[in-house]
């Protein structure tokens, strides 16, 4: 029961508490793989992949190491779950980055819209309008409920603080050095390509609790299965997809991103976002963020269960 509760006890200090604000161990990752990158960087996949295998491995195995050292330690157990738990997960934060987007620009601040919508993703906003800024911060938030909320709950709940850690560190990497720039395109590739395989399930596991908490599963299923192969990103088309069909929206477009520019489609039947959608976003991502923890619970105890069959 220690992962159980450990998860759990980890999502509600997300949720009241929020990011750390002083020394946040992912942030110490990101510099931490800075460094290393100014080591080992080189233009081939071989060099992007030593580097991503050496950071996500070292990682997932401390994580192992923790958990083998607490193993007959139940509250000692449960507290560093919780923990690990707790620094992973970002949906709180998010919820709150899209509240202080929708003030800008219900106030008509664009100049300070434009500044805060690198917090959430790294799209060009020099000249995006007040409904084109709607669009990107009701996407980037769809995306990333899945991959700072529900795919390190699930992971966690099937492996533990491993799975949280392994999980959150591969993440970071592929959104440090996983673009298609001129760059990244070799050296990223390894770090990309592994976000994608382990967020290909969590993603759509995402979109049916989308539909779920929304009321409108038959809805996001049908925009999920027509649309979702519009979105460059295998794992961000189910998520955005679900939220379009869940909000009633229509979603994608073109993107710019530094010198590389995005055609995303046509998510969705609805109308193109609006400032009032933001917030809307955020209430069915924070409700999609306590199914998740629920899932994560219902995951670590049939875990345990079939472990404890597995030693008879």
């Amino acid at each position: 029961m220690s992962r159980t509760a450990g998860l759990l006890l980890g999502f509600a200090a997300d949720r009241l508490l929020g990011d750390p604000r002083r020394f946040h161990p992912v942030a110490g990752f990101g510099r931490l793989a800075g460094r290393a990158e100014e080591s080992l960087y080189a233009d081939s996949r071989a060099a992007g992949t030593a580097y991503a295998g050496l950071l996500v491995g070292s990682v997932a195995a401390a994580g192992l190491v923790v958990e083998r050292l607490v193993r007959d330690r139940p509250v000692a157990r449960t507290l560093a779950t919780a923990a690990a738990t707790w620094v992973v997960l970002g949906g709180r934060s998010l919820e709150r980055e899209a509240d202080i987007m929708a003030s800008y620009l219900l106030a008509d601040d664009l100049g300070a819209a434009r500044g805060r919508l690198g917090y959430l993703c790294s799209r060009d906003a020099t000249d995006l309008e007040a409904d084109e800024l709607a669009r990107a911060t009701v996407e980037s938030v769809a995306e990333n409920t899945s991959d700072a909320c529900v795919a390190p709950l699930l992971w966690g709940g099937v492996l533990g603080i491993p799975g949280l850690i392994g999980y959150r560190a591969a993440n970071t990497l592929d959104a440090m050095v996983g673009y298609k720039s001129a760059r990244y395109r070799n050296f990223g590739w390894f770090a990309a390509r592994l976000d994608d395989v382990l967020n290909l399930l969590p993603a759509r596991a995402c979109a049916v609790l989308t539909g779920l908490v929304a009321g409108r599963l038959g809805e996001t299923w049908v925009v999920w299965r027509r649309d979702a192969a519009k979105h460059p990103s295998p794992n961000a088309g189910p998520v955005e997809a679900a939220f379009a069909g869940a909000l009633e929206l229509r979603l994608g477009g073109t993107n710019t991103y530094g010198d590389e520019v995005e055609d995303r489609g046509s998510l969705g039947d609805g109308s193109p976002p609006t400032v009032a959608d933001i917030r809307r976003t955020a209430s069915l991502a924070r409700r999609v963020g306590y199914a998740a923890a629920a899932s994560a619970a219902i995951l670590a105890l049939l875990s345990r269960t079939s472990r404890r069959h597995s030693c008879i």
